[in-house]
Formats: structure tokens, C-alpha cells, sequence
């Protein structure tokens, strides 16, 4: 009979610094030395780490009250707008959200220079920045307009809570046609001069618990350099299996988190601001789980390699915006991270958006903290649904 663990378990050897800790890195060179059963029964705990542009991300902002009381209908931050409708002093900002006179709102889109995402990024970063609310005015709240400015410090709390981050496994995105297109997964050049790629593969988090064996609401996690949880599935969570034209599973797709933490807590080189010309404005997020090995087939998945997990190839200017077609095939990590992939007999360079080395380093700081007894792991109250939930998504119906 293999090995079974439970939570309690393994954060007593936590505890008791007795830990056995490997990133999911390390472990797929373990169980190729020694195999599963011999790996499992001596690893407690296998942590991941990706490092990439997660646009479904945001922050909900107190500021405090001013004297007279306020009610801000409308707020800028740094001239960029923050949506109100929640109460009196409170303002969630998006990372996308770009200033009204950005360049995105001429006829031709240009260099993005800032967003949502660069706030965010100032804010953790301790910089000052500009506060501007105005009002109707109330009996209550008879302030009408306020400019300042605030520090992270300064105002009452700023929680980061971002409903879709994580992404289980994302498209490698190629241009088949014969102009240069601007895209979210960057410019994407014609007749398949390139092909970019966002998942950190063999470190990814949902990657290596495609089930959803131990991810679920309330786990504990890296986010942002601080410590963050998931608290519910994210949008657009449909789980599932990528399969090759022989039906062997190779990969999993289409799982998502949404997650939460209090940005006080996190560093700058971790939420970072960025901008893809001719798209927008992002917001570049650490994140990193722990997985529990509280068996042999939590293993089995965690110690997948890049060879064994591959990305569906997508050509954006056809299934973007039409959504129309299938995708062109399906592609290892390995050879992602190659630097080059071959499609229908042409060499294409291939690049990274988000970054391996930091996912790396994501890893290695939550098995650290682990390890000295700062991180224990959360037993989820409920878990997410898997591939066998039968989640799809919907298409919204245009009606005239």
C-alpha cells in the first residue's frame, strides 16, 4: 500500500524542521533516480512558482475619511480611473484600467506608458501617489472634490484580490497572416515570424495538481512576496485534459484561482506593471503553491517535466477575435523553451512572457520558508473543481 499523509502530518515535520521540501524542479530528478513509491514515502512537500502577466488582477482601497466626510463617486489614481460603486471611501482598481487619455482611446493604440497594473506597482513600491475624488455631496457627506496624495502606509487598508490568476496552462500564440498583429500575448509577427508563450511549464502551479487534489479555498500560498490565499475558483475555471490525436493525455488545461492578500505585505519585484504595445496595461504577478504529497499520485503529476506537458498552438489572427478553428497542433515545453518549434515545416522562434528564472526563484523562496517553520500548509475547507467536474464555458449571444 503506498504512502497517505494528512495536512497535520506534514506540518508537524514542518514544525519539528524535519521537512522533507523539493521544488517541483527538483523532484522530477528524484523520482527519475529512484521512482515514484521511493520518492513519495520520503517528500512531504513539492512547491511551484510562475512568474507572468495576469490581467484579471486588482485591488480593493480604503483611503480613510477626509474632514468634512466624503462619498467619492469618482476616484483617479495617478489619473487613472478606480471604480467606485462599493462605499463611501472605497475604490477597486484594476490592473488594466488605463487613464482617459491614454493612447488606447485615439484611432491608433500606441506605447502604453502606464495603468492599473504601475499604480499597484508604486503603491507596494512606497511612492506617492495622487489622489483625486469628486462627489455629488450629501447631508452625510457634503464634500464635493479632494486632490492629495497617499502612500501604501497612509491609507487604512489595500487588499489585493484578483479573480482570475494562475492560469493552468495558457496558449503558445502565432500570426498566420501577412500583417504584424497587437495582441495580449505581445506582437505577434506576420506569417509565423514568432510564437510567444506564458506558462512556467514544469513549474507551474495548477500544472502539477491538475486534479485539484489539494488546491481549494483557503490555501495558503505565495503571492505577490507575501503570503496570500485562494478563496474561491477564478473566472473562466473550466479544468480539463489536453490530449494528442492518439487520445494520451499530455497536458491540462484551463483551471484558474482567484486569490487574495493584503498588499502591505508584498514587494515590488513581485507585482509588477507592464504594458504590451497595441493591447494595454497588466499587471505582472508572483505566485506560488505549495503541494502537499499526501500520496503517490499527488506525485505522479508534480514530478511531470516539461517533455510531458505540453501547450496548444493558437493562431491569433484567426481564432482572435473570430474565434473561429481549431488550434495547430500541440507543443512540449521542452521544445517551447528550445527556443525554436517547427510548424507546418517552418522553424519559429519562440519567446517567453513570463519568466522561468522567477518562477524559479518563487519556489525556492516558498521551500525556504517552509523549511525554516515560517509557512505552514492549509488544509482547504473545499476544494476546486477538477477535469471531471464537466465545467464549459459559455459564448456570449449577440442580439440585435
Amino acid at each position: 500500500m503506498g504512502i497517505e499523509r494528512t495536512y497535520a502530518e506534514i506540518n508537524a515535520r514542518i514544525k519539528s524542521g524535519k521537512a522533507v521540501v523539493l521544488t517541483a524542479e527538483e523532484v522530477i530528478g528524484k523520482v527519475r533516480e529512484q521512482g515514484l513509491t521511493k520518492t513519495a514515502a520520503e517528500v512531504d512537500v513539492v512547491t511551484t512558482g510562475t512568474f507572468g502577466p495576469m490581467c484579471s488582477s486588482g485591488v480593493f482601497l480604503n483611503f480613510g475619511h477626509s474632514a468634512p466626510r466624503m462619498r467619492m463617486t469618482r476616484v483617479w489614481l495617478n489619473n487613472v480611473p478606480a471604480y467606485t460603486g462599493v462605499a463611501a471611501v472605497d475604490a477597486y482598481l484594476g490592473a488594466t484600467e488605463i487613464p482617459e487619455d491614454d493612447p488606447a482611446n485615439s484611432d491608433f493604440p500606441g506605447e502604453f506608458r502606464y495603468g492599473g497594473g504601475h499604480v499597484i506597482e508604486d503603491l507596494v513600491s512606497g511612492k506617492r501617489v495622487k489622489l483625486k475624488a469628486l462627489s455629488y455631496g450629501t447631508d452625510c457627506y457634503p464634500r464635493k472634490e479632494i486632490e492629495t496624495s497617499i502612500t501604501l502606509d497612509e491609507i487604512n487598508e489595500a487588499i489585493l484580490f484578483n479573480p482570475r490568476n494562475g492560469y493552468q496552462n495558457y496558449n503558445c500564440a502565432v500570426n498566420t497572416s501577412d500583417k504584424t498583429i497587437y495582441t495580449y500575448m505581445g506582437t505577434l509577427k506576420p506569417r509565423l515570424g514568432n510564437a510567444h508563450y506564458s506558462t512556467s511549464g514544469q513549474l507551474s502551479p495548477l500544472m502539477k495538481d491538475p486534479n485539484f487534489a489539494t488546491i481549494g479555498i483557503g490555501t495558503r500560498i505565495f503571492l505577490g512576496g507575501g503570503i496570500g490565499y485562494v478563496v474561491w475558483n477564478g473566472t473562466q475555471h473550466f479544468p480539463g485534459w489536453l490530449k494528442d490525436s492518439e487520445g494520451n493525455i499530455v497536458g491540462s488545461a484551463g483551471g484558474t484561482l482567484a486569490v487574495l492578500g493584503d498588499l502591505k505585505q508584498m514587494k515590488p519585484q513581485w507585482l509588477r506593471g507592464t504594458s504590451f504595445r497595441g493591447y494595454g496595461a497588466t499587471l505582472t504577478v508572483g505566485l506560488g503553491i505549495p503541494i502537499p504529497i499526501l500520496n503517490e499520485e499527488i506525485l505522479r503529476f508534480a514530478a511531470l517535466s516539461d517533455e510531458e506537458l505540453h501547450a496548444p498552438i493558437v493562431d491569433y489572427s484567426n481564432n482572435y477575435p473570430n474565434r473561429v478553428g481549431g488550434n495547430l497542433g500541440l507543443v512540449s515545453y521542452a521544445q517551447l523553451k528550445s527556443g525554436k518549434i517547427t510548424i507546418d515545416g517552418k522553424e519559429v522562434p519562440t519567446a517567453p512572457l513570463s519568466s522561468y528564472p522567477k518562477a524559479r526563484e518563487i519556489a525556492h523562496t516558498l521551500k525556504d520558508w517552509i523549511q525554516k517553520g515560517d509557512f505552514l500548509l492549509t488544509e482547504p475547507v473545499q476544494l476546486l473543481p477538477g477535469p471531471d467536474a464537466g465545467l464549459t464555458g459559455k459564448t456570449l449571444e449577440i442580439r440585435s
